[in-house]
């Protein structure tokens, strides 16, 4: 996709026009946006640092938020395992059912 019209999705995205933004790694390591209540990380970061900067978004300014990663083989799960002991946090399995409403907020 041209960079313009990357940039023109974004900007999209920020203003809420657009509620669903699919990106890798180059858009989302770089670009900061308020009010993203789902991140769905396809890939697993490289290291711990990388990982908690993608998947931030989630749940902040006062809003709640989830984080779905998804883990491959054992160097990932202990990706997660590093985050975990960093933030004093338990990362569970995802449950066959998820009630979307225990993790975010009616906006």
């Amino acid at each position: 996709m041209p960079k313009e019209e990357r940039l023109q999705r974004c900007k999209e995205f920020k203003e809420f026009k657009k509620r669903i933004l699919v990106a890798t790694d180059l858009i989302g390591f770089h670009m900061d946006f308020a009010a993203v209540n789902i991140v769905f990380n396809y890939d697993m970061s490289e290291d711990a640092d990388t990982y908690l900067h993608q998947v931030i978004g989630a749940g902040r300014f006062g809003t709640k938020g989830l984080a779905i990663t998804f883990v491959a083989d054992e160097s990932e799960t202990k990706i997660l395992n590093e985050v975990e002991s960093r933030l004093e946090v338990q990362i569970s399995e995802i449950p066959d059912e998820i009630d979307v409403a225990t993790h975010i907020e009616n906006r």
